[in-house]
């Protein structure tokens, strides 16, 4: 059949079986924007107030579904408002396809209005970048821009389309969405080899990074650590994917991780990383990490092999296809005064908080509480997120989403927006700081629009929060720029922009506060009111061996 570029957008979108778009319309995108209105019944689009709003939707919308997220803008500064979101995706491995619209051929190079090469700009941030010149070859781009965001180790791709193939003319025949291959480049000698590795192991130890969620290998991780009879620890992005009320967890690891899990790994013979790519905020000091231990590294991304830490074995592939090898070649194994001093850490050194006022751990364990750790949490970047991964328990995969490798403030309430639409029966709850939230409040705009029945906390501490911590531990106290004492009212702002506010300022009031947000099925605030200098422990200063975590009590004893 005879359509326009604009129809061939909208038809393989459908293909792909594309429920929902983010986006803002622009001059250069009008052509797809006008056809998307004829498909309105089959493609809903969220108009949000910003694109990086869109760019962090559509990532979120792809971290809780699994599915490939899709955002739209136009060309010049709404392309260019993506990219730090096209990042957050790619720092952090989401499948995210983002379409935006160029200034016409003829008027390409020639610095027109509106004009920039986007492709060019998210080079380094994207899989893959095309700028389609040609009508007769945007189908097929935009086939291989899903397959390639999908396929081996996710990732965004960026497809730019310039105005006039948007509205010319050529056949399209309708094909059905190509399934993504299972990465698979181990040989049945390597995972003997492995296998082997590991039942001569006396003190195995695993870390899981977030491609157990992006595999859905969470029950093989399970079946594994069973096998092997191993503690379990985890990243910022590998939450969810092992059970956090099981008694081999032992928490995060890392800059912020516990006690149990930094002293545990420094003490092991074997560490299994699955997953998970050794990145600085875990491994401290790389010349000091797991010292003692062999290393075995399972990951679907060569190039992340021997990049940060080097391995003794090391398999590359779906993590999936790996441990259902792994564990077929694996006899059970009984570590049990291993798992005693393990347990024995984690009875020694248990997160611990003033409880004595309104803080944010109370309040991240009051959630828990309520929600039954039934909620998708969403967070953005600071003290907040690394308390909401330390003290809620997340139990399942998909239901902790936060930008990792970029950290990027003002992530958190867009991707909420995009998790509640992918995931309409879940509860989705973003906690901010202050500092975070005032960077992109304006999407709960959005959510007032659409009615999408959000919960946003913000952690209100008046202060940039850990950056403020640094300054304290490290700087002498001088805080350059990182208080916020100013006459913003976030209850006002959000009641401005149609969304429901309640303020907390003491314990007693935070689980009735959650309790009406959640009755009121609609996109509510709640403004909680902590100490300016309440600090994030464990914590290892940057570039130390995460042996060396302390915690408030050991900074006092220090200082005492």
């Amino acid at each position: 059949m005879l359509l326009n570029g604009s129809e061939i957008v909208v038809e393989c979108l459908k293909e792909q079986g594309v429920d929902t778009v983010f986006g803002y319309p622009g001059g250069t995108i009008l052509n797809i924007y006008d056809a998307l209105y004829g498909h309105r019944d089959e493609i809903r689009h969220i108009l949000t107030s910003h694109e990086q709003g869109a760019a962090h939707a559509a990532d979120g919308y792809a971290r809780a579904t699994g599915k490939v997220g899709v955002c739209m803008a136009t060309s010049g500064p709404g392309a260019t408002n993506l990219v730090t979101g096209i990042a957050t995706a790619f720092m952090d491995s989401i499948p995210v396809v983002a379409i935006t619209a160029n200034v016409t051929l003829p008027m390409l190079g020639k610095d027109s209005f509106q004009e920039v090469d986007i492709a060019g700009v998210t080079m380094p941030i994207t899989k893959h970048g095309y700028i389609v010149k040609n009508v007769e070859e945007l189908a097929d781009t935009i086939r291989r821009a899903f397959v390639i965001a999908r396929t081996g180790r996710p990732g965004p791709v960026l497809v730019d389309i310039t105005k006039d193939v948007t509205a010319a003319v050529c056949e399209y025949t309708p094909m059905p969405a190509a399934e993504p291959e299972r990465l698979c480049r181990f040989t049945e000698e390597e995972i003997q080899n492995a296998a082997e590795c590991i039942m001569a192991a006396k003190k195995p130890y695993i870390y899981l990074g977030g491609g157990a969620i992006v595999s859905d290998a969470c029950r093989e991780v399970a079946e594994f650590a069973d096998l092997i009879d191993a503690p379990v620890c985890d990243t910022l992005l590998g939450k969810g994917g092992f059970d956090g009320r099981s008694e081999r967890y032992t928490g995060m690891i890392g800059m912020h991780g516990t006690k149990a899990s930094n002293l545990g790994v420094s003490q092991c013979d074997m560490l299994i990383a699955l997953g998970a790519r050794f990145s600085d905020r875990v491994i401290g000091n790389p010349g000091k990490f797991a010292e003692g231990a062999k290393i075995i590294h399972v990951d679907i991304d060569a190039a992340e092999i021997n990049k940060n830490i080097r391995a003794d074995v090391s398999l590359v592939g779906d993590l999936k296809l790996v441990l259902q090898k792994l564990n077929g070649k694996l006899t059970r194994q009984h570590h049990p005064e291993w798992m005693g001093t393990i347990a024995e850490l984690k009875t020694k050194y248990p997160l611990k908080y003033d409880d004595s006022r309104l803080s944010c751990p109370y309040v991240i364990e009051t959630i828990d509480k309520v929600t039954g750790g039934e909620a998708l949490i969403t967070t953005d970047v600071g003290q907040h997120q690394m308390w909401a991964a330390q003290y809620y328990r997340y139990t399942r995969p998909r239901t902790f989403l936060s930008s990792g490798g970029l950290g990027t403030m003002g992530y958190g309430l867009g991707a909420c927006i995009g998790a509640q639409l992918g995931q309409p029966d879940k509860l989705c709850i973003n906690i901010a700081g202050d500092g975070c939230f005032r960077m992109n409040m304006n999407e709960l705009a959005t959510a007032s629009r659409y009615q999408i029945p959000i919960i946003q906390v913000v952690i209100n501490n008046h202060v940039l929060g850990m950056v403020r911590q640094w300054q304290t531990l490290f700087y002498g106290k001088r805080y350059s720029q990182t208080v916020l004492h100013d006459k913003v009212d976030f209850c006002k702002v959000a009641e401005g922009l149609g969304c429901a506010a309640i303020r907390v300022t003491e314990k007693e009031e935070m689980a009735p506060a959650l309790e009406k947000a959640i009755s009121l099925k609609a996109p509510v605030l709640i403004e909680c009111m902590i100490p300016e200098d309440d600090k994030v422990f464990p914590m290892v200063p940057a570039g130390a061996p995460i042996s060396e975590v302390f915690d408030g009590e050991d900074l006092a004893g220090k200082n005492g």
